[in-house]
């Protein structure tokens, strides 16, 4: 078994969920004189990838500590949505059926192609990585309920939709372009669309009901739309921990790994050394045939 890493770079730089406490990092002792470096490390729960537990938003749930290996770890799918989606857009259940079969307890990852605006990326766009990905609306997160999802991972800044969130308040000017384009391809206005009852409903209605989510997937996704594997979530095992910083993996046979990394090897890579998306547009024909 060999692993392909869906975590984004941590660094200063990565940019934390807007108004959260970004990552901080500073020496306390160096090699010379105190014969060892030591760092202090400061940062919130939402920064870089990282898993959303369910008492971020649901009093009386788990903390991160009590979600079981067997919870973290299990088969699922990665589905490219990339073609379906831009600026804004709500994404549906049929939109993932379509593309690939999602079975009763997956673990499901939605590749909206917004990671390639992330901060590691040569096509990195802050705003639109955190303030214009696309999004669901209710149906999708009843059919995440229905399907018995284990959880979900999105390779963008939020799983819910950003102008189903505060940021709606924050930037106005993006929420005034997102409420032309709500008129115009749903013909309903933003607030319409998303009235209170729905606000940030991937976090109110699902976490009660234990299908939580993780936030900005990346690294090497783009080996892997529209492909099944054993798909790994690995958080501190963090006791009163409403969230955590973690890492994700898609597990997969030798052979299988040695055939993608022969497809990489043959890919635009970030100054990382992960695959550049945005970069390499074959991969997503490929995905899609």
């Amino acid at each position: 078994m060999r692993f392909i890493d869906l975590t984004i770079p941590l660094s200063i730089a990565t940019p934390p969920w807007p108004t959260y406490e970004p990552l901080q990092v500073k020496y306390f002792k160096r090699l010379a004189p105190n014969g060892a470096n030591g760092q202090l490390v400061t940062h919130s729960n939402h920064v870089g990838t990282h898993l959303d537990g369910e008492i971020h938003f649901y009093t009386p749930g788990k903390d991160i500590a009590q979600l079981s290996l067997d919870f973290l770890v299990h088969e699922g799918v990665i589905v490219d949505l990339s073609d379906a989606v831009g600026d804004y857009d709500i994404y549906t259940s049929a939109m993932i059926e379509e593309r690939v079969e999602v079975k009763v307890g997956d673990i499901l990852i939605l590749h909206t192609g917004y990671h390639h605006y992330g901060w590691d990326q040569p096509t990195a766009d802050e705003v639109r990585y955190m303030v214009k990905h696309p999004g669901p609306d209710r149906e999708f997160a009843l059919w995440c309920r229905e399907k018995k999802i284990r959880w979900i991972g999105v390779d963008c800044g939020s799983a819910d939709h950003p102008m189903n969130t505060i940021i709606r308040d924050w930037m106005p000017r993006q929420a005034k372009e997102a409420d032309a384009h709500f008129r115009a391809k749903y013909g309903q206005p933003l607030e319409e669309r998303f009235d209170p009852s729905k606000y940030q409903l991937m976090h109110i209605e699902l976490f009660g009901h234990g299908i939580i989510h993780a936030e900005c997937v990346g690294g090497d996704i783009d080996l892997l739309l529209n492909q099944r594997a054993t798909i790994g979530c690995f958080p501190w095992r963090f006791v009163d921990g409403e969230s955590s910083i973690s890492r994700i993996v898609a597990m997969v046979d030798d052979d299988r790994y040695e055939e993608l990394m022969a497809v990489k090897a043959e890919c635009a890579l970030t100054k990382h050394g992960d695959v550049a998306g945005a970069k390499n547009p074959q991969l997503h024909e490929v995905g899609r045939t």
